[in-house]
């Protein structure tokens, strides 16, 4: 048994406490697990509860890392649980951070996909936003379920205004009519909107540009 004979607040982290042993420094844990424990000085402790305290402190700095990688950008489960694996953090630790987010509705991902759809179709068909979200560890069902929702004709007019855009640059270098079908069909590809949407389009702006 050993004896807990200073607590000592750090200067720089007001939220970790240096814990001194038998009145030398041992180790520094949270300032809120000192609280929840009742930890003081004068107590005496063994192995078992310092190894205790240990798996306890790592969970809650696990916690705190989980909370600083959302505050920063809004992020999918998956995207967090590989940021604090690559912090080296324990399985447990991460699950138990993991549902302290969802438990307070800071973590998500249904509410992602919703935010993500509505941003990228500004500028991106159906295609590239579910890869881009099946890349983020999205479920595929959750992702469909969410794009099978959206307003196809929207979808649409924004694919038009952006092949419209992207011709009118064309024609600065080309004027030949398949080449520049072809190139635009490119294009839409590329922005991730599906064939019947991109040969609908191509055609409407090909036989409007080149009325014979």
């Amino acid at each position: 048994m050993e004896k807990i004979t200073k607590l000592e607040v750090q200067k720089r982290n007001k939220e970790r406490v240096n814990v001194f042993l038998d009145y030398e420094y041992a180790f520094s844990i949270s300032t809120e697990l000192i609280y929840k424990e009742g930890i003081k000085v004068k107590d005496e402790v063994n192995s078992e509860k310092l190894k205790d305290l240990a798996k306890k402190d790592g969970i809650i700095k696990c916690r705190e890392a989980a909370i600083r990688t959302i505050e920063r950008s809004l992020k999918t489960e998956k995207q967090v649980r590989d940021k604090l694996n690559l912090k080296g953090y324990e399985e447990e630790a991460i699950n138990k951070s993991i549902d302290f987010l969802k438990k307070y509705n800071f973590l998500d991902d249904k509410d992602y996909v919703k935010k993500f759809i509505k941003d990228k179709l500004k500028s991106q068909g159906s295609n590239k936003i579910k890869y881009s979200l099946m890349q983020k560890g999205i479920a595929k069902e959750l992702i469909e379920e969410e794009l099978n929702s959206i307003d196809k004709e929207n979808e649409k007019e924004i694919a038009h205004s952006l092949a419209y855009k992207k011709l009118n640059n064309l024609k600065k270098t080309e004027n030949d009519k398949y080449k520049l079908s072809n190139k635009l069909y490119r294009f839409l590809l590329s922005k991730g909107y599906n064939y019947e949407i991109i040969k609908e389009i191509v055609k409407e702006i090909i036989e409007f540009e080149f009325v014979d």
